[in-house]
């Protein structure tokens, strides 16, 4: 086999190794879920395709023919991996919205919601309805009308 095919395979191996420790390490470390997300899906894809590619070199080089079941796997990793990340996101935000802060200003705190920053009733875990959230405003439009 060339020497530079060689180098070539071992730079990818090497670099592949890298990306899916570093995209390990991320996973394991980083605080919270989307940031977690986020080391498997570009580090370690980076990193397995990285040693697919050397993996597709080294056979094309050494075996009659173009290896193509590498380039298919290479592909499906590519395509797959960024589809299965922004499902996996948007089901973790469709599962924490109704606990994240409404972007609409209160009066009591200035953040949203009931007062507190949150889309919930006191004391019960049932968020507010739209209704209500607007009725709210329409007080607090009421009073400063009545201030004036």
């Amino acid at each position: 086999m060339n020497v530079i095919i060689e180098f070539a395979v071992s730079v990818l191996i090497l670099l592949g190794a890298v990306f899916a420790l570093l995209g390990s390490i991320g996973l394991a470390r980083l605080p919270d879920f989307f940031t977690r997300l986020h080391g498997p899906t570009k580090a370690t894809t980076l990193g397995v395709g990285a040693m697919v590619l050397a993996s597709a070199i080294y056979f094309t080089a050494t075996q009659p023919g173009v290896s193509l079941h590498e380039i298919a796997v290479m592909v499906f990793l590519f395509i797959t991996a960024p589809v299965t990340a922004h499902l996996l996101a948007k089901a973790a935000l469709h599962r924490r919205g109704d606990r994240q802060p409404s972007p609409h200003p209160s009066p009591a705190s200035g953040r949203g919601g009931n007062g507190d920053g949150r889309l919930f009733r006191s004391g019960n875990d049932c968020p507010l309805s739209l209704r209500e959230r607007v009725g709210e405003r329409d007080e607090v439009t009421q009073r400063q009308e009545e201030v004036k």
